[in-house]
């Protein structure tokens, strides 16, 4: 008896998703392209070329720890940690050039503050089994509280002048070294993302651990390395945010956290896990980095950025349940 070989069957899930994540992204760019009108209208000074190049470092850094995060997210684990990180990683930076060392160990200072604080995050979530967001609120405040404890309320300054070219220099024209490094890492995730085993392992996680720890996939082992790569690109960020800035305090980076995962689940990454997209995280970093760049331009206060930032977050996260409930209704 003889069978006839079946053609492959499609998975419908899987390109739903696709067709979801690839409507999304076409929505994020009508909206940028929104933005960018208004702002042209809102304001005068927003065209000028030199302006919308410093617009950009309004997200480039928080968009480098976005594509860690995106990858730890689709998982389904988070790192509300990576402000914090920043700040001890800022602050060791700080107290290194004060003791005389160059711009190459300062470098390599943040780096490894950076590697070593998602070290501690992956092994208390990956080895001890904890919750991720209940190991990161902790950690959060635990590396914070280190850098108060180092420098108090002090400030430290007198960095190596070769330094601040991390964070203020110029490739070529107006483009910023920032932001090449920043589409650099971009295809790097994306290509490890969308193109690698690697990638698939993590979607395959983020969908279902069980079923992928079943499949020989050691899952306790891919998530801890994209911990170490949340806690490295953090360390980017503190050596790009901190040579921007010329100095250090306690407080830097504080409250980007939220503007990290914002960037991320505005990009269409599922906060459940299991699907996502780069470029949607590269669009949706550009749009809240035009809007911020835009209240900025029209003296609108912080913490009227705060509250948008914060809605936004909420907003992103509740209307695709809202949408679903809507469908569901309709359905029946």
């Amino acid at each position: 008896m003889t069978f006839e070989a079946r053609p492959d069957i499609p998975d419908r899930l899987t390109s739903r998703r696709a067709d979801l994540l690839k409507s999304w992204q076409s929505l994020l760019l009508v909206v940028l392209v929104a933005v960018f009108a208004i702002n042209s209208f809102a304001s005068p000074y927003f065209l000028n070329v030199w302006n919308l190049s410093d617009a950009t470092f309004n997200f480039t850094e928080k968009a480098i720890i976005a594509l860690a995060m995106t990858l730890l997210i689709i998982s389904g684990e988070i790192d509300l940690s990576v402000a914090s990180i920043i700040a001890l990683a800022s602050t060791i930076m700080g107290f290194a050039a004060q003791v005389g060392v160059g711009t190459p160990g300062l470098v390599l200072v943040g780096l490894t503050v950076g590697l070593a604080c998602g070290t501690f995050n992956g092994l208390l979530v990956t080895r001890l089994g904890l919750a991720s967001i209940v190991v990161t609120i902790g950690s959060m405040s635990l590396f914070r509280g280190i850098a108060y404890i180092i420098l108090g309320d002090g400030v430290y300054k007198g960095y190596p002048a070769d330094f601040a070219w991390f964070g203020q220099g110029y490739v070529w024209w107006v483009f910023s070294f920032e932001l090449v490094l920043l589409l650099l890492l971009a295809a790097v995730f994306a290509i490890l993302l969308h193109r690698t085993s690697f990638g698939r392992t993590i979607f395959a996680i983020g969908n279902n651990p069980v079923g992928a720890r079943f499949s020989g996939v050691r899952v306790e082992r891919v998530k801890f390395l994209l911990f170490l790569g949340t806690g490295l690109m953090s360390g980017v960020a503190a050596i790009l945010l901190t040579s921007r800035l010329g100095s250090t305090r306690p407080s830097i980076a504080f409250g980007w956290e939220l503007e990290v995962v914002t960037m991320v689940v505005l990009g269409g990454v599922s906060i459940l896990g299991g699907s996502g997209s780069i470029i949607g995280v590269v669009i949706a970093a550009v749009i809240i980095g035009l809007v911020t760049f835009g209240f900025g331009l029209l003296n609108v206060p912080g913490i009227v950025m705060s509250i948008f930032i914060g809605a936004l977050l909420i907003a992103v996260i509740a209307l695709p349940i809202l949408y679903r409930r809507l469908r569901w209704r309709m359905g029946r």
